[in-house]
């Protein structure tokens, strides 16, 4: 089986309504959608395509490969499809594979049970054609499998990426409530910053936004982060294909940017963990730290964007303190922001109009499960009140 050589459907998956940020991302890499849909994004091509799909994209979460589809009614319809498949050609005797999958079927209580089938059908294949057992189990830093089970229509991947893409592998030290780094993307990704000219970020926790901003300025991809992925051990897999694919973005990768970045928190160790992450994605030097308030964050008279994600709390109820946070960040983009374009992203919608301002868009997006806008304001130029002084 040259998966690596073979073409087939690769569905990439992400969060909810990433999808068309995603699409950019993989338009811009030269491949054409088949498919956009809520929650990823479908085209043809080869498990080595999937090599420049993974180190690439920023906003998605798996890279999935098509081994087969069938139709299945019952578990061990299931398995009579799937130990035909020479998994002895994908996975290596002497390896280790772990099962994922999604399933809807009356059949299925749990999907621990399907994936159990999944494993019975890989090990006894193998074990027939080799004489031994691969080893099994839930860790997903080797072969990854992944079953799609809707009704009697089933679908088998390869997981090319394993662990998820979603989460970028510099952040060792999440801080309080983060985002998740492919909604960070997404979020300055529909700003449509253009990666040169200023940005913003008070209030900035661990440093996530601020961080992907200096990634996106800089041509930065998060394959130069991760030595790790799901292609890695799959039969035929050739180490020199993912060599080059990650030259090219050392390559293109940018030392330097020639306006500012600032990110501010009131939070000593807020700072401190924001300082660390960005040294772990080598864009420290790109960003300007500051202790304070927000409403003392400096703003450079060249334009930009002023990003922020504050807290939300609950959806329901009144939380004074919140609101008044609330009210002051609307005092500052209006007061010392004018020129920029400002952006508050919120999953409570009753604290959103606490700020006081009309937004210009209100782009949706999910945190987690949780309904999120991303608020955008146009602020008119006028006379900017000077920022207090801080220190750096």
């Amino acid at each position: 089986m040259q998966v690596f050589h073979t073409e087939s459907k690769i569905i990439i998956t992400c969060n909810k309504r990433l999808s068309p940020y995603l699409q950019q991302e993989v338009e811009a890499l030269g491949f054409k959608p088949t498919r956009v849909f809520q929650t990823g994004v479908e085209l043809v091509g080869t498990i080595t395509d999937t090599i420049a799909l993974n180190l690439n994209l920023r906003c998605a979460s798996q890279v999935l490969y098509l081994l087969k589809s069938f139709d299945a009614e019952n578990p061990n319809e299931l398995y009579d499809q799937l130990v035909q498949i020479e998994w002895e050609q994908l996975i290596d005797f002497s390896g280790y594979f772990s099962v994922t999958s999604n399933v809807n079927n009356e059949h299925i209580l749990t999907p621990l049970f399907a994936n159990v089938k999944v494993k019975d059908a890989i090990v006894d294949r193998i074990k027939a054609q080799k004489g031994i057992r691969p080893n099994s189990g839930a860790e997903a830093n080797k072969a990854v499998i992944r079953l799609y089970w809707q009704d009697e229509k089933a679908d088998i991947f390869i997981d090319t990426s394993g662990e998820t893409l979603a989460k970028h592998s510099y952040r060792k030290i999440p801080g309080k409530a983060p985002m998740l780094e492919a909604l960070a993307t997404s979020t300055i990704m529909a700003t449509q910053w253009d990666r040169n000219s200023t940005f913003i970020n008070p209030m900035c926790g661990s440093g996530t936004l601020a961080i992907e901003a200096a990634l996106l300025a800089t041509d930065k991809h998060p394959g130069l982060f991760r030595m790790n992925y799901g292609f890695m051990h799959i039969m035929g897999y050739d180490e020199q294909v993912f060599f080059v694919e990650r030259r090219k973005l050392k390559d293109k990768a940018k030392k330097a940017v020639d306006f500012k970045i600032i990110a501010t928190d009131i939070s000593e160790d807020a700072v401190d963990i924001a300082r660390k992450n960005a040294n772990t994605a080598g864009v420290e030097h790109l960003i300007d730290f500051y202790v304070c308030d927000f409403a003392d964050t400096e703003v450079p008279a060249e334009p930009g964007i002023v990003m922020f994600n504050p807290e939300y709390g609950e959806r329901l109820g009144v939380h004074t303190k919140l609101e008044i946070t609330y009210a002051r960040i609307g005092d500052y983009l209006k007061k010392q922001c004018l020129g920029y374009r400002g952006y508050v992203f919120t999953g409570n919608p009753d604290l959103a109009k606490k700020i006081g301002l009309r937004p210009s868009r209100r782009i949706e997006f999910y945190n987690g499960k949780l309904d999120c806008r991303l608020f955008e304001y146009e602020l008119y130029e006028g006379t900017k009140r000077e920022p207090r002084e801080i220190e750096k």
